[in-house]
């Protein structure tokens, strides 16, 4: 039997392992596909990665752990290497697949006019979105709580900028599983028609985020299609020779 997983803190919103379990029983594979929590402890103390890293023959990485992981790794593939962040690990080495998800989830739903982005947050998720967004022709700004130099702070957001930014993507934890009453501090009332507002949450199906981005008019997508896109991916990589 062959052994997958995903690590991550918390993993209770994760559809992962639901997913690789009903796929392993439809095809008769051989396999399983666990949730392995680590809080910051187990993190620390770095044995537990290291024994899943020997152990596994294949696992996905979530929050918070994207760009933490690195350092654990032998080797990064070209694309991970670029963005900065893992989410799939296959023999020691870091791949990333949520920009391939992304990209495909994204792409039918963007308009000609869709130039320009702001993307919510700024951890491994933001690293992919921005990644995926430039090679789609959308050049992404981040929006931080703390901004830095080339970001922007969710109090710089004025009705110029947002009307200018017609592609919003949330790629922090607000509003996911089971925190559902929150959502990024924007001025929704912005928002038109013209948006297109991208939630790299999956669950719940419709976040606060996008219910507020519906209501305005604006064209919504989740990121399930996005988690489906980057397990296809990760499997090829996990069954590659």
């Amino acid at each position: 039997m062959r052994h997958f997983g995903i690590i991550g803190f918390p993993l209770m919103q994760s559809f992962s392992a639901k997913y690789f379990n009903e796929k392993f029983a439809q095809e008769g594979i051989d396999a399983e596909y666990s949730l392995y929590p680590l809080d910051k402890d187990e993190w620390a103390k770095g044995e537990p990665l290291k024994t899943l890293l020997n152990s596994l023959d294949g696992m996905n990485v979530t929050i918070p752990y994207k760009q933490a992981v690195i350092p654990y790794l032998e080797h990064l593939d070209e694309t991970a290497e670029v963005i900065g962040a893992v989410n799939v690990i296959c023999r020691h080495v870091g791949y990333n697949t949520d920009c391939l998800g992304f990209m495909d989830s994204i792409r039918p739903l963007l308009h000609a006019e869709d130039k320009k982005a702001l993307v919510f947050g700024t951890g491994g998720a933001s690293k992919a979105v921005c990644y995926g967004l430039r090679k789609l022709g959308v050049e992404p700004t981040l929006v931080s709580r703390t901004p830095k130099a080339g970001m922007l702070g969710y109090a710089d957001l004025t009705k110029e900028v947002m009307a200018r930014h017609t592609v919003l993507v949330n790629s922090t934890p607000l509003g996911m599983m089971p925190d559902t009453d929150s959502c990024p501090d924007i001025p929704y009332e912005y928002i038109s028609a013209q948006h297109l507002l991208f939630d790299c949450i999956y669950n719940p199906e419709e976040t606060l985020f996008l219910r507020k981005g519906r209501a305005q008019g604006a064209r919504t997508k989740n990121g399930m299609e996005m988690l489906f896109g980057q397990a296809k991916a990760a499997w090829a990589i996990w069954n590659k020779e």
